[in-house]
């Protein structure tokens, strides 16, 4: 039998290293991006055309590199951040693998201008699928500028399954808030198709959050510290009204860099216990400091999966602190064990035998107000119309109406309905029945474009993601029956709104639209819309009081073949099994 086993060419093994690495472009954001604060740049500009897939390009003020330097970095496993397999226990910069920059290479056209800062010119570099193409001078300023060019133009299958452009550029700002909020001490600027996205000046933790996510959130955030010597604690949670039911403004940070755990997301979610509603998710920026060597961040090429020592330890202290906090800033009850001890003495002291004497009320039990007036002879013929009437039978007058009491149908309490059909005994979620019918309905006609001019125009707050995605829907909003332009630079006007959206719900619906499009396409906005619209007009199952309307829901609901679930997979009703509870007299 001949030998079947063969070195793979080196190309080729760089692409199938890159599957790991690169798996879109922001991908190569990270990379790009983490490099540049590893060389100590203190600007870092992120520009990026259709979203990544014709260019990335990052430029940084930081240490350059030699021209030797320049031609080794492209190498697999060369890298200056490590030298010895101890030194993978105490990492203290955000890359080490040495295999970002290869991988890159593999599966784009790549150019690297750098330059140090005592170098007459600087060094020009061309790579090409992996092979190299050429290396010459150049006159170029102290820093790196890394330009990656058509990402997997060698790979026609991996660049087929990139998502549309709003999805991945999406993506390429989810990494640039990493790297920008865990560095708030160097100026960021990001471009997009040569839009300002956004420009980031050096500054504080708190004013870095309001610059990314919008001053809309400055007034819910508050401050968490702790410092336990071998760990530190800081950052910043939102308060309940912050909270939203999507992902997105959730961050844990472990020596200034990024990472997830579910682990301590449910920390997180421990300390807002009984403050949230069913479904929310806390908004949080979290910093932790600790140990190098007490955490192992080599867990996978994208570095985002982290082991901890002592994880228990840090579970209970991010979870006790945000309670601390939460406590201190009075949104949720804390013990005060501060109290003034004048107060406890006060407390203590025992009143003297005889000082209290509790009060006395005398009461005329024999006192008629109604008998007053009248003679002796009327108040005897009086008793005795009384004693008669004691002796009469009781009223037989009801004073509630037999609809009230129909045998077919009642509300219960919790805002449910009992309601006898078939034979059987339901009870009814008006709420979602009648979310089911405005749903049918609302599919058999066209979205109305009929709209009312608000007598005051509405201002909402953007930030600059918000921003990004009022421009992905905006030509669709005018035959919605909206009016809205940005009036100045972050601030978008709401002058008209559809017929039907009240004036109190706009800003709600404003901020539903944004949440949901995390990561919606254009042609996903209109099921979205019509979504919103359905809820906005469907009633919860507590505006149902009246028997009528009720009746008038179920008569609705029958025609639409009384179906038991939604779409979403809940329950319209549920049978109830009589048998069974005349089991339990």
């Amino acid at each position: 039998m001949s030998d079947i086993i063969k070195l793979l060419p080196d190309h080729v093994a760089n692409q199938i290293a890159a599957g790991e690495v690169v798996q879109r472009p922001a991908s190569i954001v990270k990379e790009l991006m983490e490099n540049a604060v590893d060389a100590g740049a203190t600007k870092i500009e992120l520009i990026v055309r259709e979203a990544g897939r014709n260019l990335i390009q990052v430029v940084d003020n930081g240490i350059g590199m030699s021209e030797t330097d320049a031609r080794m970095a492209f190498e697999r496993h060369a890298t200056s951040k490590i030298s010895t397999t101890e030194d993978i226990f105490h990492i203290s910069t955000k890359g080490f693998r040495g295999e970002a920059l290869a991988s890159i290479a593999a599966v784009a056209q790549v150019e690297l201008k750098t330059k140090t800062k005592d170098a007459k010119t600087g060094t020009n570099i061309y790579i090409e699928g992996g092979g190299f193409q050429f290396q010459e001078p150049i006159q170029t300023a102290e820093g790196s500028n890394f330009s990656v060019k058509n990402l997997f133009y060698n790979v026609p299958a991996r660049r087929k399954f990139l998502k549309n452009n709003n999805v991945e550029f999406r993506h390429i700002i989810d990494e640039f808030q990493r790297v920008a909020l865990a560095h708030e001490h160097l100026d960021f600027e990001l471009f997009h198709n040569d839009d300002i996205v956004f420009r980031l000046r050096k500054s504080s933790l708190l004013q870095r959050i309001i610059d990314i996510f919008g001053r809309k959130l400055q007034p819910l955030l508050v401050p968490i510290k702790e410092d336990l010597g071998w760990v530190k604690l800081n950052g910043f949670v939102a308060k309940p009204e912050g909270a939203k039911k999507v992902r997105g403004e959730q961050f844990f940070f472990i020596n200034g860099r990024f990472f997830r755990s579910a682990y301590f997301n449910k920390a997180v979610q421990d300390a807002f216990e009984g403050l949230l509603l069913p479904g929310y998710i806390p908004t949080f920026f979290l910093f932790l400091e600790l140990d190098p060597e007490k955490v192992d961040v080599n867990i996978h090429p994208q570095k985002t999966e982290v082991k901890f020592e002592d994880e228990n330890l840090i579970y209970a202290l991010i979870r006790s602190t945000i309670k601390k906090s939460l406590g201190i800033y009075n949104v949720a009850p804390s013990l005060d064990f501060d109290r003034d001890s004048s107060i406890d003495a006060f407390m203590q002291q025992k009143p003297n035998a005889g000082s209290f004497k509790a009060p006395e009320i005398s009461v005329d039990r024999n006192y008629n107000p109604f008998m007053e007036e009248v003679s002796a002879g009327e108040k005897i013929a009086m008793t005795e119309i009384y004693q008669q009437n004691i002796q009469a039978e009781p009223s037989k007058i009801n004073l509630f109406e037999d609809e009230d009491f129909d045998e077919d149908l009642m509300r219960l309490p919790n805002g449910y309905w009992l309601f006898n059909r078939g034979g059987k005994t339901l009870m009814l979620d008006l709420g979602r029945m009648h979310r089911l019918i405005v749903s049918e309905r609302n599919a058999k006609r066209k979205i109305s474009n009929e709209r009312h001019a608000l007598l005051f125009s509405l201002e909402y707050h953007m930030n600059e993601i918000e921003k990004n995605k009022f421009r992905s829907i905006k030509k669709y909003l005018p035959e919605l029956g909206f009016e809205m332009v940005i009036a100045n630079d972050n601030v978008l006007r709401i002058d008209a709104v559809p017929e039907g959206l009240k004036e109190t719900q706009v800003m709600k619906f404003m901020e539903n639209l944004f949440d949901i499009l995390e990561y919606k396409t254009e042609d996903e906005f209109m099921n979205f819309y019509r979504n919103q619209w359905n809820k906005i007009q469907s009633k919860s199952r507590f505006d149902f009081l009246y028997k009528m309307d009720a009746e008038q829901v179920i008569k609705d609901f029958t025609e639409l073949g009384f179906p038991e679930y939604l779409p979403n997979g809940k329950r319209c009703f549920i049978e109830i099994p009589l048998e069974e509870l005349k089991n339990k007299f």
